[in-house]
């Protein structure tokens, strides 16, 4: 698949095909991601003493964007992929 942004031109190839595993929630480490915005982590402490509810969260992690009017930086991306099975995204205000 080739995507045209009008703005930057093609986009690079990728892979065709990206195997996706299920994730398991009461187990599989979880990233909780604030775009840090005011807000964003309270929202993700609240997700985290939920799940806490039902599950053990020694292996739910809170991490940041430097800011939000920013993309994640590349090895923030590259850490969640390679440590985490599933991510929790939130946007404050």
């Amino acid at each position: 698949m080739r995507i045209f942004n009008p703005s930057f031109g093609m986009a690079a190839a990728g892979p065709a095909k990206v195997t996706l595993q299920p994730i398991n929630w009461a187990t599989d480490a979880i990233a909780l991601i604030s775009n840090s915005k005011p807000n964003a982590r309270e929202l993700l402490e609240g997700v985290r003493a939920m799940l806490g509810a039902h599950r053990p969260v020694d292996n739910i992690h809170f991490h940041a964007k430097n800011s939000a009017s920013q993309p994640a930086p590349k090895e923030l991306i590259e850490k969640v992929a390679k440590n985490y099975k599933g991510a929790l995204l939130a946007l404050g205000d």
